[in-house]
């Protein structure tokens, strides 16, 4: 299955990330690659939210949270015709602060010519969202 996996130290503790990762409407705040997000339900990030992401050079789609494990994990998931792509984002501890490892996978028909055409974009986002991550972590909260 085709995917990929970025992982990122950040100097500051896994519930300062977490606070982050999960608020996804200040995404397009703090990530450059992310051009709007609309939340399809109320209330924080549950199982099942349901999220519009617009991102540049990409179709919108809405992402559906398939797991979560409050503090620590959750992933989601999209499908199009014929592709389905699922991300995780994961914090731990670690000694400097907290670990973040995003993970992305594509499975489904398509998938194999889908990643061809979108692998270099994708990796560049997954690794601008960790840095952009990162960035906003470490610096003084508002």
């Amino acid at each position: 299955m085709p995917g990929l996996q970025h992982t990122v130290v950040i100097a500051a503790p896994p519930e300062r990330v977490w606070e982050l990762i999960v608020d996804v409407e200040r995404w397009p705040e703090r990530i450059p690659t992310v051009d709007s997000v609309e939340r399809l339900d109320d209330g924080p990030l549950a199982l099942g939210s349901r999220t519009k992401l617009s991102q540049p050079k990409l179709s919108p789609a809405v992402w559906t949270v398939t797991e979560l494990t409050g503090g620590t994990s959750y992933t989601w998931e999209s499908k199009t015709a014929g592709v389905t792509v699922v991300a995780s984002h994961d914090v731990e501890p670690h000694p400097d602060g907290s670990r973040l490892t995003l993970a992305l996978t594509v499975s489904g028909a398509l998938a194999g010519i889908g990643w061809l055409m979108s692998k270099s974009l994708t990796r560049r986002y997954v690794e601008t969202e960790a840095a952009s991550i990162k960035a906003a972590a470490e610096s003084p909260s508002p």
